[in-house]
């Protein structure tokens, strides 16, 4: 199957209007990514691969996140919404370059895996002119009926077209279709538009294929895999079983996933080794976890990277551009954005730590802000190895804390604190060089005292 070429073209020209959104449906998102961003991501790619997605007009958007996700893609524009296969033929440039395989997806199946498209080529191979995919569906009202004779389609029915005994069949088309490349062209422009809506329906060329004498096969597929998104109900129930895959895989990889149906999570998640995560928590996307690290209850994390035996939470936000080294500690109502942790530090408890960079085995006092915004621009904050900052501590940025420094509770940090001084009187009147040292050599009991003499 490597061997041969492809062309799978996305139908995402739809509207979507019955989300009741300004939104184009195909940008609505599942497990943090667009509905077309799975879709593209299971569509064949590799050498001999070639994509194209046909937009609507206006539809610039839906370009964008095409080429987003697969810079390879090629977009076209269906003028007008004439039916399937008038929106296939408005790629017919890509179309007639010549393939082995043509497939045909839409945009608003994020559940559609690369296995079903590998599965859908292989009857093309064995010299079939379509294979068309279908599903058993718990209730058929509505979709189109395949109709077989052995292993043979021998035409799709419409509901509304099919007789009663037609309507008992279970197999419903589910849209998606591979077809034969050097006959693509041949096919696809014998569809006519003689129907009540005259429009040219991409279920037509089975009926055409079967006047040639061509074979159409049947590949069947789970329900699930090929939901289609029309409303807001039918978004939440591929995100509900989106979630139970990717809750699934993660398990099977070695997650320890307290309560499974409570934690949601990306598509792109990364996972390491024996990583735990307790109930309630949100993975937003971009980001990664590395092994050994623990997620408590009611955390929120967006595009992070998490080091090894790294601990989060309990109801921690670590917003994007977040890395926290290994062993580092984020407690409880701790927010982070844009911040580098090193290996070892501590935030534990009530904090703001953003656009700021913290040094390994520092410790960050509750209630410590890292004031970033002076209410027109952003600005940094560096702390160094081994500082200690104490609560109720403001470090107004741009600053940096010196390695070793020791901030007091309740200080307000306005300019730079050397390496190893000691900062404890508000607005920092009293920095004492070499403070920090001596600080620490107290609390470890090791201030030098004179010997006794022996008696």
């Amino acid at each position: 199957m490597t061997a041969r070429s492809s062309l799978t073209i996305v139908l995402a020209a739809g509207e979507g209007t019955r989300m009741r959104s300004s939104l184009p449906k195909v940008l609505h998102p599942v497990a943090s990514q667009t509905l077309l961003a799975h879709v593209l991501a299971a569509a064949p790619k590799g050498s001999g691969t070639s994509l194209a997605v046909v937009i609507g007009p206006d539809h610039q958007a839906v370009a964008d996140e095409a080429r987003r996700i697969r810079p390879d893609a090629l977009t076209f524009v269906q003028g007008e919404r004439l039916g399937t296969a008038h929106a296939v033929l408005a790629a017919r440039e890509a179309i007639a370059r010549g393939v082995d395989d043509l497939l045909i997806a839409f945009g608003d199946t994020p559940l559609i895996s690369a296995e079903t498209f590998a599965r859908l080529r292989a009857p093309l191979e064995k010299g079939a002119a379509i294979a068309a995919l279908g599903f058993r569906a718990a209730d058929p009202t509505g979709y189109g009926r395949f109709i077989v004779e052995g292993e043979r389609l021998v035409a799709i029915r419409e509901q509304a077209d099919a007789s009663a005994e037609e309507r008992k069949i279970d197999l419903c088309n589910a849209g998606v279709m591979a077809i034969d490349g050097r006959r693509a062209l041949e096919i696809l422009e014998k569809i006519g538009n003689a129907n009540s809506k005259g429009e040219y329906y991409l279920t037509d060329a089975v009926e055409i294929v079967r006047k040639h004498g061509w074979e159409s096969v049947v590949i069947e597929t789970s329900e699930d895999e090929v939901r289609g998104i029309n409303t807001k109900a039918q978004l939440a129930e591929a995100e509900s079983v989106m979630q139970a895959r990717l809750r699934k895989a993660a398990m099977e990889a070695g997650v320890t996933l307290i309560a499974p149906e409570t934690v949601y999570l990306s598509a792109d998640t990364v996972f390491g080794k024996d990583v735990t995560i307790e109930p309630f928590v949100v993975i937003g996307p971009r980001v990664s976890i590395a092994d050994g690290t623990v997620i408590h209850s009611f955390s929120h994390i967006v595009e992070t990277t998490l080091g090894k035996n790294v601990s989060i939470g309990p109801y921690a936000r670590l917003r994007p551009g977040t890395s926290l080294g290994d062993g580092a500690r984020i407690g409880n109502f701790v927010e982070t954005k844009a911040a580098t942790l090193e290996a070892g530090v501590k935030v534990n408890h009530l904090s703001y730590i953003g656009d700021a960079t913290v040094g390994a085995n520092s410790n960050i006092g509750a209630g410590t802000i890292t004031c970033n915004y002076d209410g027109f621009k952003k600005h940094k904050t560096t702390i160094g190895q081994g500082a200690f900052v104490g609560t109720n501590s403001s470090l107004v940025a741009p600053v940096k804390i010196g390695n070793g420094a020791y901030i007091g509770s309740g200080s307000v940090i306005t300019r730079d604190v050397p390496d190893d001084a000691m900062a404890l009187e508000r607005n920092q009147q009293t920095i004492r060089e070499g403070g920090a040292a001596r600080y620490r050599e107290m609390k470890t009991g090791g201030k030098k005292t004179e010997k006794k003499p022996e008696n």
